[in-house]
């Protein structure tokens, strides 16, 4: 009977000295972290080689946004699929 309690009594001691063991951390430790929220910024400096840069035609987008004040924007057509 007493076995029973001493086995789980240093399970439980060694599971509490293992705490207190030095844990190093590696100097670039987060850095993958740090590179992949970096990665997901936008560029405030980007800019488009494209002449005009893409979706700035403003005689287009003017149009566009008269349509959509006026509620006159044309309604998509539904997608059909030949496989009947």
């Amino acid at each position: 009977m007493k076995h029973n309690r001493i086995i789980p009594a240093a399970i439980l001691a060694a599971a509490l000295l293992s705490g207190c063991a030095a844990h190093h951390i590696s100097a670039d430790f987060g850095q993958a972290v740090r590179q992949e929220v970096a990665a997901q910024i936008a560029d405030p400096d980007a800019s488009y080689t494209g002449v005009p840069a893409p979706g700035s035609d403003g005689g287009r987008v003017g149009l566009a946004q008269k349509r959509y004040e006026a509620g006159e924007v044309a309604t998509p057509q539904a997608a059909a699929t030949t496989g009947k």
